[in-house]
């Protein structure tokens, strides 16, 4: 969880520029991509580049172009023939024993109060939307989000939490269906907490946005008032503009001597047909800028919310008061600097420049609750199109995997379920491999068909639900890369938010984001195995004097040694769990 922000700008992939079209999106062989840029703002200190969206595909996408051409690739193949393989063997070998194939046993226990269940999530939900009014409160005044808001928040999803908890204890519903509605209620309430954080952080935003706009103005009236300063600072931009088109062009001085600028005065000896062509460059320029800035000049102690005698809060990044960062004024320049990476973050730099709050609508919540990511922005990186062959290859890829999941839970986790008075170290040993089986067929559902689907249906163009994780090396290398969404709503909303918030150390936010993952793992096998025992949790944390180990120099540099162990630690931890929360 230590990724800094030079890192995460690493990850991401540049986009062609050739391909770049009039819209602003980059045409490819799968629809035209839409790219939002990262922004950190200086004045705010917020670290929302750490988390970057960007037209990404997976790993395991048959349309990955880099996937396609890995040296390896026939292993995936050979992958699915085996386990087809396998179960077939699996099915023929029960069918002789037992005269049937499968005892949908499990599909039995799993099908329980299934009505109830679906009923129960739909109404999880809708309670979500919940949301948006309380958005639109914070966006009207009508609530401070810092610390009202954030008071609310918290009891809001702590109450969804429980009741979604104490729901499934009152059904007495198996651990499938308990642990279902467990994780999707965790998935839910991060959505919330993203959704409600950062348009409650851009209502602060908002308001210093105001508070500087103010400074502003009262900065310009010592130089010679609000529209003199906008004058002043245009013809500026125009003067540098024109120089820099000057040098641009290679324009020389008669006598041979390029032209020259210091960014504010010109000092060139340009010939008579250049200096009166420039001239009457800036005489345009003047008057156009008379009459597109003729602003009442209005004292900034009567200017409320951006308003005042007729004056608008600028509503983009074209506005005037943007202009004066090229005021000569040192002490102007540096306030409109400050204003203009503040109304920054209020704007998405994607094609459509959605602007807070106009995107706090039903509509946009609901977009965002089918995007299969946990981190709220104000636009993402879109597709222009659906592919209905590629619904319909995650779909059938889907069902494949889950028919083999089943099978594997039916025929070779279930029949083994340890108990007491079994040997310890036999039982680690006969579900080791069925429990790595049914982990990658889950992980290959949930990120690579599921996620991939729901992002084709909702027109997310980023498809990085996962990195190469099989290729860890350390424990927190592995935490980093097989869960993106968790681990990127982790990164903004815990550790950068304890970073920025608290001014810990590294290590301490570290602490925190562990504490709070464990603490949710724990949580969800307490409602699955109905006991307390604090067993993930410890391993949890265990993690951390491990990950702090394996960066010593001697480890880091055998990666083979320790791509090893975490391969063993990976089949030992599935198993032990298993047998320590059954069996004890």
């Amino acid at each position: 969880m230590t990724s800094t922000e030079p890192k995460a700008r690493r990850d991401v992939q540049p986009m062609p520029m050739a391909n770049r079209t009039e819209s602003g999106g980059f045409a490819t062989t799968e629809g035209t991509l839409y790219v939002s840029k990262p922004f950190r703002s200086k004045s705010s200190k917020k670290m929302r580049s750490m988390i970057t969206f960007t037209p990404r595909k997976s790993h395991f996408d048959t349309t990955n172009e880099s996937s396609g051409a890995n040296e390896f690739r026939g292993f995936f193949t050979l992958f699915w023939i085996s386990m087809f393989l396998f179960m077939v063997q699996t099915y023929i070998s029960s069918f002789e024993a037992n005269g049937y194939a499968l005892s949908f046993a499990f599909a039995t226990m799993f099908s329980r109060d299934a009505i109830t269940l679906a009923l129960s999530d739909l109404l999880l939900v809708l309670t979500t939307a919940l949301c948006v009014p309380f958005a639109k409160a914070i966006s009207k005044g009508w609530i401070r989000y810092y610390w009202t808001g954030v008071i609310i928040q918290h009891l809001f999803q702590t109450s969804v939490l429980f009741v979604a908890v104490t729901w499934t204890f009152n059904r007495q519903w198996p651990w499938v269906q308990s642990g279902f509605l467990t994780l999707h209620s965790l998935v839910m309430i991060m959505k919330m907490h993203s959704y409600m954080s950062t348009n409650g952080y851009l209502q602060y935003v908002s308001h210093k946005s105001d508070q500087v706009l103010k400074q502003l103005r009262h900065a310009t009236t010592d130089a010679g008032g609000w529209n003199q300063a906008l004058l002043d600072a245009q013809l500026r931009c125009a003067e540098i503009e024109a120089v820099s088109e000057l040098d641009s062009n290679g324009d020389t001085t008669g006598n041979g001597t390029p032209a020259e600028s210091d960014g504010a005065t010109m000092k060139s000896f340009t010939d008579p047909s250049t200096a009166a062509a420039l001239r009457k460059r800036l005489t345009a320029v003047s008057t156009d800028t008379q009459h597109r800035l003729d602003i009442p000049d209005v004292d900034a102690k009567v200017l409320t919310n951006g308003k005042a005698a007729g004056y608008e809060k600028p509503s983009d990044a074209s506005s005037p008061a943007l202009v004066l960062v090229y005021h000569a004024d040192e002490r102007i320049s540096t306030i409109a600097k400050e204003f203009a990476e503040l109304e920054s973050e209020l704007v998405s730099s994607g094609t459509h420049q959605v602007r807070w709050p106009a995107n706090i609508t039903l509509r946009n919540f609901a977009i965002y609750q089918v995007i299969p990511t946990l981190v709220y922005e104000l636009e993402y990186p879109r597709t222009d199109r659906i592919r209905p062959v590629y619904v319909f290859e995650k779909t059938v890829a889907f069902m494949g995997s889950f028919a083999l999941l089943y099978s594997v839970t039916e025929s070779f986790i279930l029949p083994l379920t340890p108990t007491s008075d079994q040997s310890f170290f036999r039982s680690l040993l006969d579900l080791a491999l069925p429990f790595m089986i049914a982990y990658l067929l889950l992980f290959y559902i949930i990120f690579e068909c599921i996620c991939n689907g729901f992002a084709e249906l909702s027109y997310f163009a980023d498809r990085q639900f996962y990195d190469d994780w099989w290729n860890s090396t350390s424990w927190d290398e592995f935490s980093r890369k097989w869960n993106k969404p968790v681990h990127s709503f982790l990164l903004r909303h815990v550790y950068a938010s304890t970073l920025s918030s608290y001014g810990v150390s590294r290590t301490t936010a570290m602490f925190v984001t562990f504490l709070l993952s464990a603490a949710a793992h724990e949580l969800v096998m307490t409602v699955v195995t109905k006991k307390i025992r604090m067993y993930l949790f410890l391993l949890q944390l265990i993690q951390i004097p491990l990950i702090l180990v394996s960066r010593m120099p001697a480890i880091k540099r055998n990666k083979l040694m320790g791509n090893v162990v975490f391969w063993l630690g990976l089949y030992a931890g599935f198993p032990l769990l298993c047998v320590a929360y059954v069996a004890y």
